[in-house]
């Protein structure tokens, strides 16, 4: 005789925080909206840090060091929530010690980095993602259903920005070139990978900024594509932009408001027809879809997400590359 009942939850993923700063807050205060998932472990270089993290967020064990978290065997997946600059280190002592990572955004400072995490993670059979929230979005995949679906035509144009007024203290990672500071990396990455995924890849890059002391405070980026396609895309550290998108076809556009990367809606243009406005279904949701995404994919037994492709981050980082050269932009070491 078979019984009914309750489906029995899934044991929730473990998961690890290194750094402790707001991102690293924001998003474990996400984690703990998702019954499915545990934050089990922090670790910073920063020991005191550390532990303060784990009292605030109940966090079981706090690690003094990136290395002693890595080697937390409680742990199924790190969340890597260093700058940028730290991204290729901290996520590379993980790989080498068997933990799957999300790292966050942009996922290295360079298309060569990334491709020595991406190449480590695959030779360890390990799941590894870069943290775009955007392409994990309901808002942002439903949009990619009605182009694909034809509901604007063939596109033609992807305009985004996304600035920020400042001004920034002196020190600030963001002016400091040892860090990969600037607007390009740290906010031009929205943009650029908005527009990848909508177009792929470009055929020609352009780009014109501001340079000073050593970063990029203020910068454009025109994209073109054998189809004739352009995207006109901004950042800035130095002017608060409408950080808006649109994206328009043969047939009609779509529009996002303020905040494109993580929408609360967008809207639908047609000809002939009235304005058709999606909204999100969770607004307070933010990181929850990635983290999802990630889980999903750890309990099938993937290394790499279908939403966030391991050859679209590449991708990016070239495209992120290509600007640089064309403003003449790098950074110590190169």
């Amino acid at each position: 005789m078979q019984t009914t009942g309750t489906p029995l939850s899934p044991v929730p993923i473990r998961w690890g925080i290194l750094a402790t700063g707001g991102i690293a807050e924001s998003f474990t205060r996400d984690l703990a909206r998702m019954p499915d998932a545990e934050v089990v472990a922090v670790g910073s270089r920063n020991p005191e840090s550390a532990r303060r993290f784990a009292e605030r967020h109940g966090i079981a064990r706090a690690h003094g060091s990136w290395k002693e978290l890595a080697a937390d065997d409680g742990v199924d997946v790190v969340y890597v929530a260093t700058p940028h600059s730290a991204h290729a280190d901290a996520t590379t002592a993980c790989l080498e010690a068997g933990r799957a990572v999300l790292c966050e955004k942009p996922f290295t400072v360079t298309e060569a980095q990334a491709r020595g995490l991406v190449e480590l993670a695959r030779s360890r059979d390990l799941f590894l993602m870069e943290a775009m929230w955007t392409y994990c979005h309901p808002l942002v995949r439903r949009m990619g259903a009605l182009i694909a679906d034809g509901a604007i035509g063939e596109v033609r144009s992807v305009q985004a920005d996304f600035g920020l007024a400042g001004p920034f203290p002196p020190g600030h990672r963001l002016l400091d070139p040892a860090l990969a500071g600037g607007a390009l990396l740290d906010l031009g990455v929205y943009p650029v990978s908005f527009a990848h995924l909508v177009l792929g890849e470009p055929d020609e890059v352009l780009a014109s900024a501001d340079v000073r002391g050593g970063v990029d405070v203020n910068t454009a980026v025109l994209l073109r594509w054998g189809s004739g396609a352009l995207a006109t895309l901004g950042c800035s550290l130095t002017a608060e932009t409408p950080t808006w998108a649109a994206v328009t076809g043969t047939k009609g556009r779509i529009e996002f408001p303020r905040g494109f990367f993580v929408p609360s809606e967008f809207s639908l243009h047609r000809a002939g027809r009235e304005p058709e406005r999606f909204t999100a279904p969770d607004p307070e949701a933010g990181y929850t879809h990635q983290a999802a995404e990630v889980m999903r994919a750890l309990r099938a037994g993937e290394t790499e997400s279908p939403l966030v492709p391991h050859e679209s981050s590449l991708a990016v980082m070239r495209t992120l590359d290509r600007v640089r050269e064309r403003i003449g932009l790098r950074y110590p070491g190169e």
